[in-house]
């Protein structure tokens, strides 16, 4: 079982007090000085690690690494006080000697008063001092199997659906059609368009179908049409006539409130269509839901949007938040569950399947409700 941060930290404390004064020497103290660092970590440096790996550098000369962990950690020390120049370019030299399944990720200089740890992957660098080891032990997460989380800006992906959504909003909202009606016309027509690509809605495509097929080229017809989809959507099985359209009836009952209650009906010219069936053209299978806390703000006046507190907040953001909040604990749950071999392994499972059923999240600063949609999709991620 992973050891605890608080608990690692709590080690890299005593480490720190153990070595501060009286490593100095290369020779003489790095391998005491490393497996001891190991330690800190929970794990025995020998399982994992070797000191003096050979290595065949270019130009047929070899050399030696001070430790090695293939495919993870390459460490290349000096005695105290030394540079680290010349151990970083002795790092490169290694680095380019080995094969391409053994290079490093990570590759650690230290003259044990200073460590310097680079992100191959990532071209980053962290410097700091032994005596701050409890401080950053968190950078060396990847010693326990816990990578260093990236916040990647928002896909491409989901800025073009985005745009699609709000040209037709631009649309509908020139033509006279605002205010409640046009907030959750969209909600409903981007549901429908995550619904024709996720397995909702099938066949896939059912939506474009109908819209491509079954309203007029002029679009004079489309929202009438729709306004009957949305009154099918909000109708089950049971309680539909048996003379409704095989074309309509072929959409599935959607629970809850999203179709529940008549909207006005908007009025649709070509081009109006024609920026629908882009929308429906487009693939959604992959967009994040969070496209619905986007649309909610952009559809509302900031007048509105002020008074009622309903701000976005990008997807990069929630994840800041929500990992290190419960997400991480979760994870780690699951991770050991899952590497258990006990009889017991199966239930527990499924405790830990029921348990995230039965988790509630409140966000008192609830504007557009991303926070919720992200932290209701991630669980669904850690069900898997």
């Amino acid at each position: 079982m992973r050891l605890s941060w608080n608990e690692i930290r709590v080690r890299a404390a005593k480490f720190v007090a153990n070595w501060e004064e009286i490593a100095s020497d290369e020779r003489r103290d790095t391998q005491s000085f490393y497996n001891d660092f190991f330690e800190v970590f929970g794990i025995q440096r020998r399982s994992v690690a070797r000191y003096e790996y050979h290595v065949k550098k270019l130009e047929n000369r070899s050399g030696y690494i001070d430790l090695f962990w293939p495919g993870v950690l390459l460490v290349e020390q000096k005695s105290r006080g030394r540079s680290l120049k010349e151990a970083y370019e002795q790092a490169g030299n290694y680095f380019d000697g080995l094969s391409e399944s053994k290079r490093p990720k990570y590759i650690l200089l230290s003259d044990f008063q200073i460590f310097e740890l680079y992100d191959c992957d990532e071209a980053r660098e962290i410097l700091f001092p032994l005596k701050e080891l409890p401080l950053n032990v968190e950078a060396f997460g990847f010693m326990v199997g816990k990578q260093r989380r990236i916040f990647r800006d928002q896909d491409p992906a989901n800025i073009k659906a985005s745009e699609l959504v709000g040209h037709l909003h631009d649309m509908l909202e020139e033509s006279g059609y605002r205010g409640y009606d046009l907030e959750c016309f969209l909600v409903r027509i981007v549901f429908c368009l995550f619904a024709d690509d996720t397995g909702i809605f099938a066949p896939r495509d059912l939506f474009l179908d109908f819209i491509e097929h079954r309203t007029s080229g002029d679009g004079s017809d489309l929202g009438a049409k729709l306004s009957e989809l949305f009154q099918v959507l909000d109708t089950p099985d049971s309680d539909r006539t048996i003379t409704l359209d095989e074309d309509l009836n072929r959409f599935p009952y959607v629970n809850g409130d999203l179709f529940k209650g008549s909207l006005r009906i908007p009025a649709f010219n070509s081009t109006m269509r024609q920026a629908l069936l882009d929308a429906c053209m487009f693939d959604w299978s992959n967009i994040s839901p969070a496209i619905f806390g986007a649309l909610f703000q952009s559809v509302m006046d900031p007048e509105e949007r002020r008074q009622q507190g309903a701000h976005y907040t990008i997807e990069k953001n929630i994840l800041k938040v929500i990992e290190p909040l419960f997400l991480d604990g979760l994870w780690d749950e699951f991770s050991q569950l899952k590497s258990r071999k006990d009889t017991r392994k199966t239930s527990d499972l499924r405790k830990f399947r029921d348990k995230l059923g039965q988790l509630r999240f409140f966000d008192p600063a609830c504007g557009c409700g991303n926070f919720l949609i992200i932290a209701y999709r991630e669980l669904g991620h850690v069900r898997k």
